[in-house]
């Protein structure tokens, strides 16, 4: 019970340390041999930024920011470099290759990868570093999910180049990434000319430099003096001796600015978790060793009484406990630890993969582990006090007779528990509301876990109320129990912590889940679903997919949907290129929200005004992904929607479009502007400018029902302005659930049209992961009826005697295996009963503390939506655990109990 434990904190600080990786090791991973890597920022201005590099702000903040600064910004990169530093382009991009299933997203790079500067960014694992064009290598993932294998053939997605894998290599931080690389110039450049060369989009592409300078590296200054040229720094002089706070701009404007670092928030709920954890788990250990000790030393009593026989006083009698519980706890500490190391370097590969990184190497901190080993020494020690206590003070005559003293019952004790369940209640729950430190929540929920544990005997007595409405033997079992309590009391306090323990954790994660089932927000009524093209030039191939859609899938019914089109149909409905325009729906200067009228109005309010405001119906934003915010369709698409607004059908019917945002109605008319001319960066209140057509319109009574869908047009209107339509989807029900050889056969199908286009169906809200939970109930029924189960043991020790007498006096073998199932349960049903009820304090206390970190971060920004951090109560997990583990420990007891026992002697004359 001591090493188990031991065994888990010992493995889990080795893969904790070994794990995280020194500064030097992540710059070597992130930069190889450089000094510093150079990023532009897109800001188009000067920047300040934190010293690791990732996080940047325009200067002056992005109030005074202009998004447009950076369009056409020339490359900052090549002019920041330091004179006289070697440099090494390092350029990222994504495209979809063609695998043997069918397409993949995949990270495209070129890099020279034999240049001493990438020394430790990847690890070639099989075959050679690519030479020429037409050379690449792959990442283990990559080919693990594309079917391929080094010397494959590879063909991104447009290209008419077959690329050959000649290596296949890792990076070490990130062992999941699906990646290629080719030498600089043979890949995205000839890629990107390709799609451009067919009127396809091209590859956007990212470059870094890696750089060196020598010397001292890449200095503080020389990072400021980059970021007055727009560019973002990761250097490892910098990472590796951070300048103060107080010599960063980024920080001090941050301050001025009034932001709020939620990450401090956050990382203080996360202590505040761990903290929690460790203490109860600490408190379990003990718990539940110190009734193992009980037995040992019950059985071990006449023994004792021979000690004391022989001129041995209390205090010997204590001392050979007390050693019994040294000598356990030190043997459990080199077990544990050994089993513990040995445990991690076995599961090192599994552990690696798992966490998606390469070790530094198997970093051991001896302190850290004499630690552990103390804890282990430690919980033997206070496992055996009180054992140790109850042997001394047990006369020799009852000891070597096998004879039970009588002891009054401690009066005090249940007073001191009463206030302790008080104190820590108020502790944790003043930690759950305050910022007082990280460990308070714990702290609190351990003392009043305590308290129930000093409550427990009184509680026991009370249970042995309920004695009188019980048959014989349950009746028996729980007298026993009540009659002694200095057994029954630790062994229900082992089950009450690992109850306890179980209890918070499933009502923590219940009460999460249940907030993120209140968060979702469903895109499509539940079975419905999708398709969207993404692809405005191949609109001819959007028939055949909404074909081969109607042929895989059980539909329905099917909504086609089109989209407005100014200029050619290939043009795209966002932007304004040569020959294309855009229809914009305008939102009249009355409907818009104050906040977003022009570049500094969020800045000027203050955050009560800005609460005041997002409450007015202006500003509400909802949460919906839709990839349109209008569409041409009839009146399919009401019944795929839900809408049971009658008069939303009969308006499209009728040639009338539905909108279901009414910002963009005024005097029941709807604006659509006919945008041929990007216009310049300026004051977002302006309208945009174009030939306006004004059309009447329907309001949807109910907004949500359109799932974020701004206005349905029927195909008449806009034929009657003067537009035309592109045909760039579907939405769809389906009668009955397709599988996943339906979904696969729908990929290939679309693959072959050869349109890229993306099929989505609302399945609702799918919960988390239950295994976790449902390990950890089956974990605590374990833990519980082991506990019961040296209850059991003990009483059996304890009532030998009584056993005996019932055989004697011809009592049927069922009675004994009887009493010890009851006597098994009735420990087990009380401690789960008790932890039950303790378990709920930590959690509440943690779900509070969320609340309150939440509750400051939203002060500092004004918004407030009133969110929804409930603490929820997993009824089912406790229902099991009242039910099933108190039934499992008396069956288990009654199974593994003999029917029959040895006679007593008759004692000598």
């Amino acid at each position: 019970m001591i090493a188990l434990p031991i065994v888990g904190v010992s493995a889990a600080d080795l893969t904790t340390r070994s794990a995280a990786l020194t500064v030097d090791e992540t710059m070597t991973r992130r930069i190889g041999t450089a000094d510093a890597m150079l990023t532009s920022s897109g800001m188009g201005g000067p920047v300040y930024q934190k010293p690791n590099g990732e996080g940047s702000a325009p200067v002056g903040g992005y109030s005074s920011w202009d998004p447009s600064a950076g369009d056409n910004a020339k490359d900052p990169l090549p002019s920041a470099l330091p004179p006289g530093a070697r440099s090494l382009k390092d350029s990222k991009g994504h495209a979809k290759v063609r695998t043997t299933h069918g397409l993949l997203d995949t990270r495209l790079r070129e890099l020279d990868t034999a240049d001493p500067l990438v020394e430790g960014m990847l690890t070639l694992k099989r075959g050679r570093l690519p030479a020429a064009a037409g050379e690449i290598i792959a990442t283990d993932a990559f080919l693990k999910a594309s079917g391929f294998f080094v010397g494959s053939q590879v063909t991104p997605r447009g290209s008419s180049r077959a690329l050959r894998i000649v290596g296949a290599y890792e990076l070490p931080s990130a062992l999941g990434e699906r990646e290629v690389t080719a030498p600089p110039g043979t890949l995205l450049a000839p890629l990107d000319k390709e799609l451009q060369a067919a009127g396809n989009d091209g590859v956007p592409i990212d470059y870094t430099y890696l750089v060196k300078v020598g010397g001292e590296g890449f200095t503080w200054n020389m990072v400021k003096a980059a970021n007055a040229k727009s560019v973002v720094v990761v250097s490892r002089a910098v990472n590796l001796n951070p300048p103060a706070d107080s010599d960063v701009p980024f920080y001090e404007q941050q301050k001025e600015e009034g932001r709020f670092d939620d990450s401090t928030g956050m990382r203080t709920v996360e202590m505040t978790v761990l903290a929690t954890v460790v203490g109860l788990a600490m408190l379990e250990i003990c718990l539940l060793a110190g009734p193992a000790f009980a037995v040992g030393a019950r059985r071990s009593r006449r023994q004792l009484g021979l000690v004391g026989a022989n001129g041995g006083d209390r205090r010997h009698i204590r001392a050979i406990v007390l050693s019994g519980g040294l000598v356990i706890g030190a043997v459990s500490a080199v077990v544990g630890l050994v089993l513990g190391s040995a445990l991690t370097l076995g599961l090192r590969p599994v552990l690696e993969e798992y966490l998606g990184l390469r070790w530094g190497g198997f970093e051991v901190r001896p302190l850290e582990l004499l630690a552990i080993a103390l804890l282990a020494v430690t919980t033997g020690l206070l496992a055996a006090i009180v054992p140790a206590i109850t042997a001394s003070r047990q006369t020799v005559l009852a000891s070597l007779t096998g004879r039970r003293g009588v002891r009054k019952a401690n009066r005090v004790l249940p007073f001191i528990g009463l206030l302790a369940v008080a104190a820590g209640a108020a502790i944790a729950l003043y930690g759950a509301v305050s910022d007082t430190g990280t460990v308070v929540v714990g702290g609190g929920s351990a003392l009043a876990e305590l308290g129930v544990v000093a409550l427990t005997p009184t509680l026991v007595g009370l249970f042995g109320r309920l004695g009188r409405w019980l048959p014989l033997s349950p009746r028996l079992a729980l007298r026993d129990a009540v009659r002694n309590r200095g057994r029954t009391a630790p062994a229900v306090a082992a089950v009450l912590a690992a109850v306890a323990g179980t209890v918070a954790v499933a009502t923590y994660e219940y009460s999460t889940d249940v907030q993120a089932r209140h968060e979702y927000v469903a895109n499509m009524p539940a079975g419905a679903g999708l398709l969207a093209s993404n692809e405005n030039d191949r609109y001819r191939d959007v028939p055949a997919v909404r074909d081969a859609l109607a042929k895989e899938f059980p539909l329905a019914i099917r909504a086609d949907v089109d989209r407005i089109v100014v200029g050619k149909p290939t043009c795209d409905s966002y932007s304004v290129d040569p020959g294309c325009g855009r229809a914009e729906i305008l939102t009249p200067k009355e409907n818009r929200c104050p906040l977003y009228t022009s570049s500094d109005s969020f800045e000027s309010f203050t955050p009560a005004q800005r609460r005041e405001l997002y409450q007015d119906w202006r500003c509400k934003q909802n949460s919906y992904q839709q990839p349109f915010q209008s569409v041409v369709a009839d009146e399919k698409l009401m019944r795929v929607l839900g809408v049971t607004d009658p008069g939303a059908s009969a308006a499209l019917k009728a040639g009338k479009p539905v909108a279901f945002d009414k910002r963009f109605i005024k005097d029941g008319r709807l604006t659509l502007v006919i945008v041929t001319e990007e216009p310049k960066h300026g004051d977002p209140d302006e309208e945009p400018q174009g030939v306006k057509k004004v059309m009447p319109v329907h309001q949807a009574t109910d907004p949500d029902a359109g799932y974020g869908l701004g206005v349905v047009f029927p195909a008449s209107a806009v034929k009657a302005a003067g537009l035309t339509t592109a045909p760039t989807g579907s939405y769809f029900t389906l009668d009955g659930t397709p599988g996943s050889t339906q979904r696969q056969k729908l990929d290939g199908r679309i693959d072959q049209i050869g349109l890229e286009a993306t099929v989505l169906i609302e399945e609702g809200y799918q919960g988390r992961d239950t295994l976790p939970m449902l390990a950890l109930t089956i974990f605590a029924g374990l833990v519980t009826i082991g506990a019961a189960g040296i209850a059991t043991g003990l009483a059996q020790a304890d009532a030998e005697a009584d056993l005996k007498t019932l055989a004697a006096v011809g009592a049927p073998p069922r009675v004994r295996r009887t009493l010890s199932g009851f006597q098994c349960g009735v420990v087990a049903l009380m401690g789960v009963v008790l932890g039950s009820v303790a378990g709920m304090l930590p959690a509440v206390g943690l779900r509070l503390t969320e609340r309150e970190t939440a509750k400051r971060m939203l002060e500092e920004s004004g918004f407030d939506q009133g969110q929804y951090i409930p603490i929820a109560v997993p009824w089912e997990t406790l229902a099991g655990l009242l039910v099933a583990v108190p039934l499992g420990a008396a069956l288990l007891a009654a199974i593994v109990t003999k029917s029959s026992g040895a006679l007593a002697r008759r004692a000598a004359g």
